[in-house]
Protein backbone atom coordinates (compact mmCIF):
# COMPACT_ATOMS: atom_id res chain seq x y z
CA UNK A 1 0.00 0.00 0.00
CA UNK A 2 1.33 3.44 -0.92
CA UNK A 3 0.92 5.47 2.22
CA UNK A 4 4.17 7.16 3.22
CA UNK A 5 3.55 10.27 1.13
CA UNK A 6 0.01 10.71 2.42
CA UNK A 7 -0.96 13.50 4.78
CA UNK A 8 -1.20 12.88 8.51
CA UNK A 9 -4.45 13.31 10.41
CA UNK A 10 -4.81 15.88 13.16
CA UNK A 11 -7.48 13.73 14.83
CA UNK A 12 -5.22 11.22 16.60
CA UNK A 13 -4.87 11.05 20.38
CA UNK A 14 -1.82 9.19 21.60
CA UNK A 15 -2.52 7.78 25.07
CA UNK A 16 0.13 5.09 24.97
CA UNK A 17 2.11 5.03 28.20
CA UNK A 18 -0.11 7.70 29.70
CA UNK A 19 -2.52 7.32 32.58
CA UNK A 20 -6.03 6.05 32.00
CA UNK A 21 -8.54 7.98 34.10
CA UNK A 22 -10.75 5.74 36.19
CA UNK A 23 -13.05 8.37 37.59
CA UNK A 24 -13.23 11.57 39.53
CA UNK A 25 -14.06 11.64 43.24
CA UNK A 26 -13.89 9.26 46.16
CA UNK A 27 -10.92 7.02 46.85
CA UNK A 28 -7.70 7.94 45.03
CA UNK A 29 -4.80 5.57 44.71
CA UNK A 30 -1.41 6.71 43.52
CA UNK A 31 0.66 4.77 41.01
CA UNK A 32 2.39 2.81 43.81
CA UNK A 33 -0.90 1.94 45.49
CA UNK A 34 -2.39 0.66 42.25
CA UNK A 35 0.65 -1.49 41.52
CA UNK A 36 0.57 -2.93 45.06
CA UNK A 37 -3.12 -3.74 44.71
CA UNK A 38 -2.52 -5.48 41.39
CA UNK A 39 0.37 -7.45 42.87
CA UNK A 40 -1.79 -8.67 45.74
CA UNK A 41 -4.51 -9.66 43.26
CA UNK A 42 -1.99 -11.62 41.23
CA UNK A 43 -0.69 -13.44 44.33
CA UNK A 44 -4.26 -14.39 45.25
CA UNK A 45 -4.89 -15.79 41.78
CA UNK A 46 -7.20 -12.94 40.73
CA UNK A 47 -6.95 -11.54 37.22
CA UNK A 48 -5.51 -8.02 37.73
CA UNK A 49 -7.66 -6.74 34.84
CA UNK A 50 -10.75 -7.60 36.90
CA UNK A 51 -9.41 -5.27 39.61
CA UNK A 52 -9.00 -2.52 37.04
CA UNK A 53 -12.59 -3.05 35.97
CA UNK A 54 -13.81 -2.77 39.56
CA UNK A 55 -11.85 0.42 40.07
CA UNK A 56 -13.34 1.82 36.89
CA UNK A 57 -16.84 0.96 38.01
CA UNK A 58 -16.34 2.59 41.42
CA UNK A 59 -15.30 5.86 39.80
CA UNK A 60 -12.68 6.23 42.47
CA UNK A 61 -9.10 6.31 41.23
CA UNK A 62 -6.62 7.30 38.61
CA UNK A 63 -4.38 4.60 37.26
CA UNK A 64 -0.83 5.39 36.25
CA UNK A 65 0.01 2.90 33.54
CA UNK A 66 3.60 1.63 33.33
CA UNK A 67 5.80 3.79 31.13
CA UNK A 68 9.14 3.32 29.46
CA UNK A 69 10.30 6.51 31.11
CA UNK A 70 10.65 8.63 27.99
CA UNK A 71 6.95 9.27 27.34
CA UNK A 72 5.00 8.52 24.17
CA UNK A 73 6.49 9.51 20.85
CA UNK A 74 4.54 12.13 18.90
CA UNK A 75 2.21 10.68 16.33
CA UNK A 76 3.67 11.05 12.88
CA UNK A 77 7.18 11.56 14.20
CA UNK A 78 8.42 9.31 11.42
CA UNK A 79 10.80 7.35 13.62
CA UNK A 80 11.17 3.64 12.85
CA UNK A 81 9.93 2.85 16.36
CA UNK A 82 6.67 4.71 15.75
CA UNK A 83 5.93 3.68 12.20
CA UNK A 84 2.71 2.01 13.29
CA UNK A 85 1.32 5.26 14.67
CA UNK A 86 2.46 7.11 11.57
CA UNK A 87 0.67 4.56 9.38
CA UNK A 88 -2.56 4.81 11.37
CA UNK A 89 -2.47 8.60 11.11
CA UNK A 90 -2.13 8.46 7.32
CA UNK A 91 -4.92 5.92 6.87
CA UNK A 92 -7.23 7.93 9.12
CA UNK A 93 -6.47 11.06 7.10
CA UNK A 94 -7.30 9.21 3.91
CA UNK A 95 -10.65 8.09 5.28
CA UNK A 96 -11.32 11.72 6.21
CA UNK A 97 -10.65 12.88 2.66
CA UNK A 98 -12.76 10.13 1.13
CA UNK A 99 -15.80 10.46 3.39
CA UNK A 100 -15.69 14.27 3.26
CA UNK A 101 -16.00 14.02 -0.51
CA UNK A 102 -18.74 11.38 -0.42
CA UNK A 103 -20.80 13.25 2.16
CA UNK A 104 -20.31 16.46 0.19
CA UNK A 105 -21.75 14.85 -2.93
CA UNK A 106 -24.89 14.13 -0.91
CA UNK A 107 -25.07 17.70 0.36
CA UNK A 108 -23.95 16.78 3.88
CA UNK A 109 -20.96 17.64 6.05
CA UNK A 110 -18.70 14.87 7.28
CA UNK A 111 -17.52 15.15 10.87
CA UNK A 112 -14.45 12.90 11.23
CA UNK A 113 -13.94 10.73 14.31
CA UNK A 114 -10.92 10.95 16.54
CA UNK A 115 -8.66 7.90 16.83
CA UNK A 116 -7.14 6.97 20.19
CA UNK A 117 -3.93 4.97 20.41
CA UNK A 118 -3.65 3.14 23.71
CA UNK A 119 -1.67 0.38 25.33
CA UNK A 120 -3.23 -2.35 27.45
CA UNK A 121 -6.27 -0.66 28.96
CA UNK A 122 -8.24 2.42 28.01
CA UNK A 123 -11.26 4.29 29.28
CA UNK A 124 -13.80 5.40 26.69
CA UNK A 125 -17.27 6.90 26.92
CA UNK A 126 -18.47 3.31 26.39
CA UNK A 127 -16.56 2.09 29.46
CA UNK A 128 -13.22 0.46 30.16
CA UNK A 129 -11.71 -1.70 27.44
CA UNK A 130 -8.75 -4.05 27.23
CA UNK A 131 -6.43 -4.54 24.30
CA UNK A 132 -7.60 -8.16 24.04
CA UNK A 133 -10.97 -6.88 22.85
CA UNK A 134 -9.38 -5.61 19.66
CA UNK A 135 -10.01 -2.25 17.96
CA UNK A 136 -13.45 -0.74 18.54
CA UNK A 137 -15.56 2.31 17.86
CA UNK A 138 -17.47 4.07 20.63
CA UNK A 139 -20.51 5.98 19.31
CA UNK A 140 -20.93 7.84 22.61
CA UNK A 141 -17.71 9.82 22.10
CA UNK A 142 -17.35 9.14 18.35
CA UNK A 143 -13.82 7.80 18.71
CA UNK A 144 -11.98 4.81 17.31
CA UNK A 145 -9.73 2.99 19.79
CA UNK A 146 -6.80 0.75 18.86
CA UNK A 147 -3.87 -0.85 20.61
CA UNK A 148 -1.25 -1.33 17.88
CA UNK A 149 -0.37 -4.74 19.32
CA UNK A 150 -3.53 -5.94 17.57
CA UNK A 151 -1.66 -5.77 14.28
CA UNK A 152 0.77 -8.36 15.60
CA UNK A 153 -2.17 -10.59 16.46
CA UNK A 154 -3.69 -9.97 13.04
CA UNK A 155 -0.46 -11.12 11.43
CA UNK A 156 0.57 -13.97 13.72
CA UNK A 157 -2.66 -15.27 15.26
CA UNK A 158 -5.11 -14.66 12.42
CA UNK A 159 -2.66 -15.14 9.55
CA UNK A 160 -3.52 -11.83 7.88
CA UNK A 161 -0.30 -9.88 7.28
CA UNK A 162 0.13 -6.74 5.22
CA UNK A 163 -0.36 -3.01 5.54
CA UNK A 164 -3.62 -3.01 3.59
CA UNK A 165 -5.00 -5.63 5.97
CA UNK A 166 -4.21 -3.16 8.76
CA UNK A 167 -5.82 -0.31 6.85
CA UNK A 168 -8.98 -2.39 6.41
CA UNK A 169 -9.29 -2.66 10.19
CA UNK A 170 -9.23 1.12 10.61
CA UNK A 171 -11.59 1.67 7.68
CA UNK A 172 -14.07 -0.82 9.17
CA UNK A 173 -14.19 1.09 12.47
CA UNK A 174 -14.56 4.38 10.59
CA UNK A 175 -17.45 2.67 8.79
CA UNK A 176 -19.17 2.41 12.16
CA UNK A 177 -18.68 6.15 12.57
CA UNK A 178 -20.40 6.72 9.24
CA UNK A 179 -23.28 4.58 10.54
CA UNK A 180 -23.48 6.81 13.61
CA UNK A 181 -23.56 9.99 11.55
CA UNK A 182 -26.28 8.61 9.26
CA UNK A 183 -28.41 7.31 12.13
CA UNK A 184 -28.14 3.64 11.19
CA UNK A 185 -26.45 2.63 14.45
CA UNK A 186 -29.14 4.23 16.57
CA UNK A 187 -31.91 2.58 14.55
CA UNK A 188 -30.30 -0.83 14.99
CA UNK A 189 -29.78 -0.27 18.71
CA UNK A 190 -33.42 0.65 19.17
CA UNK A 191 -34.56 -2.36 17.15
CA UNK A 192 -32.39 -4.69 19.22
CA UNK A 193 -34.23 -3.61 22.37
CA UNK A 194 -37.46 -5.02 20.93
CA UNK A 195 -36.31 -8.47 19.78
CA UNK A 196 -34.78 -11.67 21.13
CA UNK A 197 -31.06 -12.20 21.65
CA UNK A 198 -30.85 -14.29 18.50
CA UNK A 199 -32.59 -11.64 16.41
CA UNK A 200 -30.45 -8.97 18.02
CA UNK A 201 -27.32 -10.86 17.02
CA UNK A 202 -28.59 -11.02 13.44
CA UNK A 203 -29.01 -7.24 13.42
CA UNK A 204 -25.50 -6.85 14.79
CA UNK A 205 -24.18 -9.00 11.95
CA UNK A 206 -25.89 -6.78 9.39
CA UNK A 207 -24.41 -3.70 11.04
CA UNK A 208 -20.90 -5.17 10.95
CA UNK A 209 -21.21 -6.33 7.35
CA UNK A 210 -22.27 -2.85 6.30
CA UNK A 211 -19.16 -1.46 8.01
CA UNK A 212 -17.13 -3.96 5.97
CA UNK A 213 -18.82 -2.70 2.82
CA UNK A 214 -18.09 0.90 3.80
CA UNK A 215 -14.45 -0.05 4.28
CA UNK A 216 -14.46 -1.33 0.73
CA UNK A 217 -16.10 1.89 -0.49
CA UNK A 218 -13.29 3.87 1.12
CA UNK A 219 -10.62 1.73 -0.56
CA UNK A 220 -12.35 2.04 -3.94
CA UNK A 221 -12.40 5.84 -3.89
CA UNK A 222 -9.02 6.25 -2.19
CA UNK A 223 -7.39 4.22 -4.93
CA UNK A 224 -9.15 6.10 -7.71
CA UNK A 225 -8.19 9.47 -6.26
CA UNK A 226 -4.73 8.73 -4.86
CA UNK A 227 -3.67 5.34 -6.27
CA UNK A 228 -2.97 3.88 -2.83
CA UNK A 229 -3.27 0.20 -3.76
CA UNK A 230 -0.34 -1.92 -4.86
CA UNK A 231 -0.19 -5.43 -6.27
CA UNK A 232 -1.49 -7.92 -3.69
CA UNK A 233 -3.25 -5.35 -1.50
CA UNK A 234 -6.75 -6.47 -2.43
CA UNK A 235 -5.86 -10.04 -1.50
CA UNK A 236 -4.49 -8.80 1.85
CA UNK A 237 -7.74 -7.01 2.62
CA UNK A 238 -9.94 -9.94 1.63
CA UNK A 239 -7.75 -12.30 3.65
CA UNK A 240 -8.12 -10.06 6.72
CA UNK A 241 -11.90 -9.96 6.29
CA UNK A 242 -11.99 -13.75 6.11
CA UNK A 243 -9.60 -14.20 9.05
CA UNK A 244 -11.85 -12.41 11.53
CA UNK A 245 -15.13 -14.05 10.54
CA UNK A 246 -17.13 -15.40 13.47
CA UNK A 247 -17.03 -18.96 12.16
CA UNK A 248 -13.26 -19.01 11.83
CA UNK A 249 -12.69 -17.43 15.23
CA UNK A 250 -15.14 -19.79 16.96
CA UNK A 251 -13.56 -22.79 15.27
CA UNK A 252 -10.11 -21.72 16.46
CA UNK A 253 -11.09 -20.81 20.01
CA UNK A 254 -13.82 -23.29 20.96
CA UNK A 255 -13.69 -25.98 18.28
CA UNK A 256 -17.34 -25.56 17.33
CA UNK A 257 -19.28 -23.06 15.27
CA UNK A 258 -22.60 -21.65 16.50
CA UNK A 259 -24.15 -19.44 13.78
CA UNK A 260 -26.90 -18.19 16.11
CA UNK A 261 -24.26 -16.52 18.24
CA UNK A 262 -22.57 -14.68 15.37
CA UNK A 263 -22.31 -10.92 15.90
CA UNK A 264 -19.95 -9.93 13.05
CA UNK A 265 -20.69 -12.38 10.25
CA UNK A 266 -19.03 -15.42 8.74
CA UNK A 267 -15.77 -15.24 6.81
CA UNK A 268 -17.69 -15.69 3.56
CA UNK A 269 -20.09 -12.88 4.40
CA UNK A 270 -17.36 -10.46 5.44
CA UNK A 271 -15.39 -11.11 2.27
CA UNK A 272 -18.53 -10.72 0.15
CA UNK A 273 -19.48 -7.32 1.55
CA UNK A 274 -15.96 -5.92 1.67
CA UNK A 275 -15.47 -6.98 -1.94
CA UNK A 276 -18.82 -5.42 -2.91
CA UNK A 277 -17.78 -2.03 -1.58
CA UNK A 278 -14.30 -2.33 -3.02
CA UNK A 279 -15.48 -3.21 -6.52
CA UNK A 280 -18.39 -0.78 -6.85
CA UNK A 281 -17.66 2.10 -4.48
CA UNK A 282 -21.42 2.65 -4.25
CA UNK A 283 -23.03 3.23 -0.85
CA UNK A 284 -26.40 2.06 -2.14
CA UNK A 285 -24.89 -1.38 -2.67
CA UNK A 286 -24.06 -1.53 1.06
CA UNK A 287 -27.63 -1.92 2.29
CA UNK A 288 -27.19 -5.13 4.27
CA UNK A 289 -30.60 -4.68 5.92
CA UNK A 290 -32.58 -5.35 2.76
CA UNK A 291 -31.16 -8.82 2.18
Amino acid sequence: MRWREGRRSENVEDRRGMRAGLGGGGLRLGGGGILLLLLVAWLLGINPLHILGLLAGSGGSTLELPDSGSGPAPVGAGSPQDEGADFVSVVLADTEDTWTELFGRAGARYQPPRLVLFSGVVRSACGMAQAAMGPFYCPSDQKVYIDLSFYRDLRERFGAPGDFAQAYVIAHEVGHHVQTLTGVSQQVHEAQQQVSQREGNALSVRLELQADCFAGVWAHHADRARQVLEHGDVEEGLNAAAAIGDDRIQSQTQGTVVPESFTHGSSEQRVEWFRRGLEHGDLERCDTFQR
